[in-house]
């Protein structure tokens, strides 16, 4: 299993460096084969690192993903540029913060011809597994990844491009990956009661559904249609309409603190078609009643490769 699907959960710490390649430096071709040679030394044991691409590390003259672009603004996001996209992406995860910072700042001291464009540091709490799926708890303190597949072949279906999709032969393999960092707005949260809370999200703080379904079970929302025990606009059922046919992607998401008045979540997904997977789902919850208490402030798109050095060959013409 490659680095950013590795586990059924994910390792509890993560560093993720946005760079951008420098003017005037090494050519393309030797710095995308740097920055892979750079994650491919940390990749094992306590630290699983992977390397995405965005739009900007790709020569024009290549057949690039389908989706691969900028990501846009959606409803209510207030991107900030300086925190926002970037020519490629590392993804260090690590069994203790100190594993992970010290693998980041020895894969940077090898790019100096990337430069740093944004950066985000992020834990899971009470990471753990249960049921087979990778659990954690959010900042708003409901626990996360109920949604997630429980085994290899479904984590695969969903986060993989295959063959047939209309994507480059080179991208076959590969993965879209979504970051988003939203700054929740846990004081104003905090506030409300805990049934508040649980209607808002559409479900109980540890995973149970609201009409007693267990977590390890898919709700049947068509018995509800007037949403008196799920409200129509709760975060899961605007996101997942139907709990039995899931979004085909796959979320490996952490906390990130930056003080006070910054804390929030790094949603991360993984997909082989980001239209079906990421967008159609930030397309219906536009609207829902978790808005007020969130706000998209960066992140963006990138392309995992797939494993080996093939891409990088078709990339570089070596």
């Amino acid at each position: 299993m490659p680095a950013h699907l590795r586990g059924v959960a994910p390792l509890p710490f993560t560093q993720i460096h946005s760079l951008d390649l420098t003017r005037g430096g090494s050519g393309r071709g030797d710095v995308l084969r740097a920055a892979y040679h750079a994650i491919a030394e940390l990749d094992g044991g306590k630290i699983a690192a992977w390397l995405a691409l965005g739009e900007g590390a790709l020569p024009s003259r290549i057949d690039r993903p389908r989706y691969l672009k900028k990501m846009p603004s959606f409803a209510s996001d207030v991107l900030d540029p300086a925190a926002s996209h970037g020519d490629l992406l590392l993804h260090i995860t690590g069994a203790s913060a100190r594993a992970v910072r010290q693998a980041a700042e020895q894969a940077l001291r090898t790019l100096p011809h990337l430069q740093l464009r944004w950066r985000v540091d992020g834990t899971r709490p009470d990471n753990r597994i249960e049921d087979g799926r990778g659990l954690s708890r959010n900042p708003f303190h409901f626990t996360e990844g109920h949604g997630n597949p429980a085994t290899a072949a479904e984590i695969t279906g969903r986060a993989i491009v295959k063959a047939g999709q209309g994507e480059p032969s080179w991208a076959v393999g590969g993965s879209y990956q979504v970051i988003r960092i939203i700054r929740l707005a846990t004081d104003f949260w905090d506030r409300d009661t805990l049934d508040e809370q649980e209607r808002i999200i559409g479900r109980r703080r540890n995973g149970r559904w609201l009409d007693g379904t267990p977590s390890t079970e898919r709700a049947v929302f068509a018995t509800d249609p007037h949403g008196r025990t799920t409200p129509l606009d709760a975060h899961v059922r605007r996101a997942v309409p139907n709990p039995r046919t899931p979004s085909p992607m796959v979320r490996r998401s952490y906390n990130y603190d930056r003080g006070p008045d910054d804390q929030g979540l790094i949603f991360s997904c993984f997909q082989g078609d980001i239209e079906k997977g990421f967008e159609a789902v930030q397309r219906r919850l536009q609207g829902e009643a978790m808005a007020k208490y969130t706000l998209t402030t960066g992140g963006g798109y990138f392309f995992v490769p797939p494993a080996g050095e093939a891409w990088l060959s078709a990339l570089t013409g070596s």
